[in-house]
């Protein structure tokens, strides 16, 4: 599903002609062929943006609070509306099978603003300390940087709590994948959403990006990306001293206790690794097992490797489709390479594609066994369907290794819950998940170290998007 407006603007209530001409194609990476083009913005455009959604920011901070949720309610009766539109647009442009993106994907952006809208409704927005009245309000004109790998996840995540907080915005989609983007500005024009309130701009990280990150108009940054590119933001930000919230990397452990049910506990880690092609910043792409067990575990893994059905994401029985793009299939291929010249037993998969597919950024599943900490397989975030399986001697190790990562986005456990739940404590990452649970979306969404900052989700999110101001004498 092409959207018609991949070469406008939606600025200030209106699709617009962009200032800049530059173009790019927008790559299916299933085919490798162009399915459309995408308008890249410049500064000027970004500037054009900002400027629409300054005007708007002071009759939308004060506009009710009821009156805010309403609207956020009616851009999901759209959105849901449209789910099929956005489902073939998101397995058009990142390669999600068809069946993942109606039952992930798209799933994923309804939920959050359902669980949004619940916080909103449920939230304290003011209350009395004393005589001190605290009121929670919106921060001002925010930046929205999202990526590719989970468009509406992300958007919803940082649109809905913004404009609920009273918050009018810039969002700058992934231009490697900017479909679902483009669309979900359809929708916001369809629910009424106020003019300068929401406003899209294309365009990539360095020419759009970096000018929202930095302006003096913007008061927020929402960022969903790479450490690498989350720490450019933030010293773009700095010399205005502007709010920024990250959501970056990650490298999470998968501690497989002893007492676990050893089949079921492997196999949920290795599915866990390979949903969404292994393009998840908080996937559990690192599984310790007991020694004693390492063998047991690689026959398991493999097992499971072998039942993933690798092909054309419009085929409803594909489980897994191709990697992003020829960038991220070469960094895969050369993180593989890695593992297997570095010393690590080689479970399933390696480098090359799938037998029987000769084009599109497709891999194969691939585990390894025998892994050390040192391994590059082991310290890098691969984005792809490589699983690390490290062995481990006592539980304090394995905490040990697992904490040992500048990353700290999530973690799991598998085994007994009251044996779980002291290791829990002890992992050093913003989500840990007790095996392997349904998605919490009212839980806290966040990194500790290199992982970012911030929280998202629910009442989370809107928290980020808010300044808290006292009013001291209110009572008096």
């Amino acid at each position: 599903m092409i959207p018609k407006n991949m070469t406008k603007f939606y600025i200030d209530g209106a699709w617009v002609e962009p200032l800049s001409k530059e173009r790019v194609g927008v790559e299916n990476p299933a085919t490798e062929e162009i399915v459309c083009e995408v308008a890249l913005g410049n500064t000027a455009d970004a500037d054009r943006a900002i400027a629409a959604a300054r005007a708007a920011f002071d009759g939308w901070t004060v506009t009710p609070l009821a009156e805010r949720i309403a609207l956020v309610k009616r851009i999901l009766e759209v959105y849901n509306a449209r789910a099929e539109d956005f489902a073939q647009a998101m397995s058009t442009e990142m390669g999600a099978p068809i069946t993942w993106a109606r039952e992930a994907q798209v799933w994923a952006g309804q939920v959050h603003i359902e669980s949004t809208i619940k916080a909103a409704e449920e939230m304290t927005w003011e209350y009395m300390r004393g005589d001190t009245r605290i009121v929670h309000e919106g921060i001002g004109v925010c930046a929205l940087i999202t990526p590719w790998n989970w468009p509406m996840n992300q958007i919803a995540c940082k649109v809905a709590p913004a404009l609920i907080a009273g918050c009018t915005m810039v969002l700058k989609p992934s231009e490697i994948a900017p479909l679902s983007g483009v669309l979900f500005a359809e929708v916001c024009h369809e629910a009424g959403v106020p003019k300068g309130v929401f406003n899209l701009v294309n365009g990539t990280g360095p020419g759009v990006g970096a000018h929202l990150s930095s302006h003096p108009q913007v008061d927020m940054v929402s960022f969903t990306g790479s450490t690498r590119a989350g720490t450019a933001v933030a010293a773009a930000a700095a010399p205005t001293v502007k709010r920024v919230a990250q959501e970056l990397g990650g490298k999470s452990a998968n501690i497989i206790l002893p007492t676990a049910d050893l089949e079921a506990a492997v196999r949920g880690g290795v599915e866990g690794c390979f949903g969404n092609t292994g393009q998840s910043c908080d996937a559990p792409t690192r599984m310790f097992v007991h020694r004693s067990q390492h063998d047991a575990a690689l026959d398991i893994a493999r097992a499971t490797a072998e039942a993933v059905v690798v092909g054309d994401p419009q085929d409803e029985g594909t489980t897994m489709g191709p990697l992003i793009s020829r960038l991220q299939f070469d960094k895969v291929q050369r993180l593989i390479q890695a593992g297997i010249d570095e010393g690590a037993v080689l479970v399933a998969g390696g480098v090359g594609r799938p037998a029987g597919l000769n084009r599109g950024w497709f891999v194969k599943p691939t585990i390894f066994g025998g892994v050390t900490n040192d391994m590059t397989i082991s310290r890098e975030e691969i984005f792809g369907p490589v699983l690390s399986i490290l062995p481990y001697d006592s539980l304090d190790e394995a905490i040990t290794m697992a904490n040992d990562t500048p990353y700290g986005l999530a973690a799991y456990i598998a085994g007994p819950v009251e044996e779980a739940r002291p290791v829990a404590r002890r992992l050093r990452a913003g989500t840990v998940n007790l095996n392997y649970p349904a998605w919490d979306t009212f839980a806290p969404f966040g990194g500790y170290k290199q992982s970012g900052n911030g929280r998202e989700y629910a009442d989370w999110g809107i928290h980020d998007f808010c300044e808290v101001k006292g009013i001291v004498g209110w009572g008096a």
